[in-house]
């Protein structure tokens, strides 16, 4: 695709929407509209180096408002959509999954629309370039046993209220396709992990919790395993898949690291005991604590990255360890960051420091 575009970035303010904002920013020329609806997750402080960067504007605009999307098509008549924006926390799907209906099927169908009702004024050249590039999850595929990968070509089986909302969008997009002929990519990605991630995911949790003298709270046997990918890595993946991949395609990206969760803990307890110990000298893995699993918990992913690295070029940069110590480290170095997320103080930024640019 060309340089010197437009691209809208949904869920711009969220962990992995922000970690690609920065990206794009800093290596292409691309204008970035950043709309997100700046719900609990989405946090404006992620984005402070780059806010007032002269090719970025932030639009607090939920998705499934058609007038507002409407609205921003007509006045910076993006090149492409990069649609991040979702619920994505299994724990809250179990406990509320009317809001990942919400946000994740009918943001994602109110979007396609208005994308299509814009798509569809373009002159062909431009119909051409455009691109639709929805961002998932490996989890609508299910659980695997202990041997295999997911495949671009894997059965769908999700097994929560949210990998369920994330399958049912996959659909969508994928039909928008193939019945309008709109412009679509779709990526599946393992788990993300890496600085600002919101402190409810594994990592970040338990990181905040050992540091906090609190337990570390660990499903079942902490035998199900994940496979981790750096969000930097993860970002670059999305730049070239957008940029190069195939309209109509799917690319599943992943971290090659697997691991247990209870290695995940174990080895941030061992980065934490090296980096910031305990004052009173003892290991941080004093701290385990097994609690009762979650409902429908998948025991393993793993997925085969080997489509985008053949056809697009695309390997991960980080291996979990490099990974997760860089991780460690941002959050020693940040705890202002993380302060403002704990006491909600972050919901407050934007009126303090973006005002009505909104």
């Amino acid at each position: 695709m060309h340089t010197s575009k437009t691209v809208f970035i949904t869920g711009g303010a969220g962990f992995i929407g922000s970690a690609l904002v920065c990206l794009l920013l800093r290596e292409t020329d691309w204008r970035v509209i950043n709309i997100d609806a700046l719900t609990y997750a989405g946090n404006l402080e992620s984005l402070a180096d780059v806010i007032d960067h002269p090719r970025h504007l932030f639009s607090r605009t939920d998705i499934n408002n058609r007038a507002a999307l409407d609205a921003l098509f007509r006045e910076y008549q993006p090149a492409g959509v990069i649609h991040l924006a979702a619920e994505s926390h299994v724990d809250r799907s179990i406990h509320g999954p009317g809001e990942f209906i919400k946000t994740n099927i009918e943001g994602t169908y109110t979007l396609l629309e208005a994308t299509r009702a814009w798509w569809s004024t373009l002159d062909s050249q431009a119909k051409a370039a455009f691109r639709f590039h929805h961002v998932s999850t490996d989890e609508v595929f299910g659980s695997l046993g202990t041997s295999g990968f997911f495949t671009e070509d894997s059965p769908y089986q999700p097994n929560s209220p949210y990998s369920a909302s994330k399958a049912a969008s996959d659909h969508l997009v994928r039909a928008w396709h193939h019945t309008y002929g709109l412009p679509t990519l779709i990526t599946n990605c393992s788990n993300n992990y890496g600085p600002r991630q919101f402190p409810e995911k594994l990592i970040p949790l338990m990181l905040l919790n050992a540091l906090g003298g609190k337990p570390l709270p660990i499903y079942g046997q902490g035998d199900n395993v994940r496979d981790w990918l750096y969000v930097d890595d993860h970002a670059r993946a999305l730049h070239r898949v957008f940029a190069h991949g195939l309209p109509g395609e799917i690319y599943a990206i992943g971290g090659h690291n697997e691991k247990t969760n209870l290695e995940v803990v174990d080895t941030l307890c061992a980065l934490l005991d090296e980096l910031q110990p305990r004052a009173d000298g003892r290991s941080y893995r004093e701290q385990k604590t097994f609690v009762a699993d979650r409902p429908g918990h998948d025991r393993r992913y793993a997925i085969d990255a080997g489509k985008i690295g053949r056809e697009l070029g695309w390997q991960p940069q980080e291996n979990f360890t490099s990974g997760l110590k860089k991780t460690v480290r941002w959050y020693l170095d940040h705890p202002e960051w993380t302060a403002h997320v704990i006491s909600g103080e972050y919901r407050h930024w934007l009126d303090k420091n973006y005002g009505a640019r909104t």
